[in-house]
């Protein structure tokens, strides 16, 4: 699965054809700027509306609760947006109870974020921990399966996770730390199967086959009835908000002694290793390229400054000689089985069963529904 397309980068934002989909105009500007300008109306409130509508939603929030210990939930990871997520929460008047999904890879730090943020904003905390062994048999088997979509099987539990602890404790909104106007990119052949229960089993079972006795998953029939029959909505509540980056580090480090990790979901050791190591290497991925792509497009970052950033090594030596030798020892492996990996023909998610196309629509239908305001942002 080879690019062989003459390399050219957007004169808008910073991606390039290392994205084997992307399409530019005569001026070249290329396709994920069209979509940030067409959909970001859609998704991001600004001013006096978003000011109203943020009120409205917490309203709402509060009386669907009213009876509840808690009102919403939210996912946290040790990393900035989840933090912020919470921080506002209860600056909101919420009454949020906190989910973490413990997959085995947490750094020190995010432990220690997660700890001192709960503590300070006095926040209930439920965790999942995970079977190691079944975790880790999934995670090889998608090292094997050979596509860049290594970090599908956490990023998949989280939201079931969630959905399922939502539903047991009748509760009708979660809140999550996504906010498009810096983190809209979507881009398929780089990261796919985040609700795509059919494409991870596929391909456990292609390869381990193992057995995932506590695995938090959701079918496409699970998400109609937690979302529809069951009324739980997902809400971006950083959408309502201003939300630059660097400032909202600036205040959760003052106001929660919140230390930063070095990348965007770096809180993970997983994480670290696969975006800052496998990705590049294997599949000339750089995520930071993505990332610094909708800095440009929000405004919170020149295109400048970027190009410089995205030149820049994005793994210290020695720190990646020590989260190799502690992935190998984690994951079970040695050396010679992880270079063998690493070269095994990349594959795509197309060459494993999915639910790609019905997933596609589901999205378009949300986005048309968003569009009319019959949606949640």
């Amino acid at each position: 699965m080879k690019n062989t397309r003459e390399y050219q980068i957007c004169s808008r934002c910073i991606m390039d054809t290392t994205d084997p989909d992307i399409r530019f105009d005569s001026d070249g500007i290329c396709n994920h700027c069209y979509r940030y300008d067409e959909l970001l109306p859609q998704r991001v409130f600004e001013g006096k509306i978003a000011k109203q509508k943020l009120k409205d939603l917490v309203a709402n929030i509060k009386s669907n609760g009213s009876k509840n210990d808690y009102d919403c939930l939210i996912g946290v990871s040790g990393g900035v947006d989840s933090t912020y997520v919470a921080y506002l929460t209860k600056k909101l008047g919420l009454k949020p109870l906190a989910v973490h999904f413990d997959n085995g890879w947490n750094s020190e730090l995010a432990v220690n974020n997660i700890r001192k943020m709960l503590d300070r904003l006095d926040i209930d905390l439920y965790t999942h921990v995970i079977d190691w062994d079944s975790f880790k048999n999934l995670q090889l088997s998608f090292l094997k399966a050979s596509t860049p979509d290594g970090e599908v099987p956490t990023d998949h539990a989280i939201n079931a996770l969630l959905f399922q602890i939502a539903d047991k404790q009748n509760i009708k909104f979660i809140i999550n730390g996504m906010n498009f106007a810096t983190e809209s990119m979507s881009v398929p052949s780089w990261a796919y199967g985040h609700s795509d229960w059919k494409y991870i089993k596929s391909v456990h079972k292609q390869f381990l086959n193992t057995p995932l006795p506590d695995y938090p998953k959701f079918n496409l029939f699970d998400l109609f009835r937690y979302s529809v029959l069951k009324g739980i909505k997902v809400v971006s509540i950083l959408n309502y908000v201003e939300y630059n980056k660097d400032e909202v580090m600036g205040l959760i480090s003052n106001e929660l002694d919140w230390v930063y990790y070095g990348g965007k979901h770096y809180e993970s050791v997983y994480t670290r290793f696969y975006q800052g190591y496998i990705l590049p290497e294997k599949f000339n991925i750089d995520k930071r390229r993505g990332h610094l792509s909708d800095l440009i497009r929000s405004g919170q970052l020149k295109r400048e400054s970027a190009l410089i950033e995205i030149q820049k090594e994005g793994y210290e030596a020695d720190l990646l000689a020590q989260d190799k030798q502690f992935v190998f020892k984690k994951l079970g492996i040695s050396e010679v089985e992880f270079e063998e990996i690493m070269d095994l023909d990349v594959k795509s998610f197309k060459d494993y069963p999915n639910n790609f196309k019905k997933i596609g629509n589901i999205k378009k239908l949300v986005n048309k529904l968003r569009s009319k305001g019959l949606y949640s942002k």
